[in-house]
């Protein structure tokens, strides 16, 4: 099995020679319209991905602040990026490779075989990789065949109903799952029966992810087993799927509850914990 990793090395040697799709998928919470910086220097050749307008829907506040788009929606965006059926692509960010996970997510869900840059635009840089500037044109109309589906997800109901006979885990920082302080959803705290794994625990300080073997260790230590059902989710679902990758780099199965606690916080029929684990 190809790993969902490449990195600024092997991306390199292959730009001009076999290079596959690459998309730029710029995005941060101070920032999430990041097509200014994609426009000032991306990878050559790469293709700017608006994390909220082609990767998320615009509902009701219930539904939360990312959710999943429709799978038409989603078709046509992987259409306009050119992808064709065997296509690799590859995703990358500069911010913690948040955005790109939730690309690379969608994208192995529907069945595309896709990468995240280990690192992202500064791994990139740190190998002397060039930049191009301005927009990339639009390529030909992709002809891809989605089949979405092929990653596990979590309902709501699914998501409350899990700590019973599985582990949930709350990815975001301590202090939000606590519920000391909420900077975004109505309601602060946590989903009960949660526990914490803040997904910022899974890279390295210049954002690269841990080794399997260290990742696979500190699921571990958490708990997290083959035998035991899995689930993730955050504030809106990015750094959910952040936590995703990790696992599955680890070995493990997840699921992702894209509505996360966006969603959860809006309902104000269901019960929020607020504390430690």
């Amino acid at each position: 099995m190809t790993t969902p990793l490449i990195t600024a090395e092997e991306l390199r040697t292959r730009i001009g020679r076999d290079a596959p799709i690459i998309l730029d998928v710029r995005w941060r919470l101070d920032a999430p319209d990041g097509r200014d910086a994609y426009l000032a220097g991306h990878i050559p050749g790469a293709h700017y991905v608006s994390l909220d307008d082609e990767l998320a829907a615009h509902g009701a506040p219930t539904d939360g602040r990312h959710p999943l788009p429709s799978a038409e929606a989603f078709a046509e965006a992987v259409h306009r990026w050119g992808i064709d059926d065997g296509d690799e692509v590859i995703v990358y960010d500069d911010w913690l490779t948040f955005g790109a996970a939730r690309a690379w997510w969608m994208l192995a869900d529907a069945g595309i075989r896709a990468r995240v840059l280990d690192g992202g635009l500064a791994a990139w840089r740190s190998v002397g990789g060039a930049l191009e500037t301005g927009d990339t044109p639009r390529p030909e109309p992709g002809r891809a065949r989605l089949e979405p589906g092929q990653m596990r997800q979590l309902s709501m109901d699914e998501a409350a109903a899990l700590p019973q006979h599985g582990l949930l885990f709350d990815v975001r920082a301590p202090e939000r799952y606590r519920g000391d302080v909420e900077p975004m959803d109505p309601r602060a705290g946590h989903i009960p029966g949660a526990g914490n794994a803040p997904t910022t625990q899974n890279a390295t300080t210049d954002g690269r992810f841990l080794a399997p073997d260290l990742l696979r260790e500190r699921f571990e230590a958490l708990g997290v087993s083959e035998e035991v059902p899995l689930g993730v989710y955050c504030g809106s679902g990015v750094s959910a799927a952040h936590a995703a990758l990790a696992l599955t780099l680890a070995g493990f199965t997840p699921a992702l509850y894209a509505g996360s606690w966006s969603q959860w916080s809006n309902h104000p029929d269901r019960p929020v914990a607020v504390g430690g684990e």
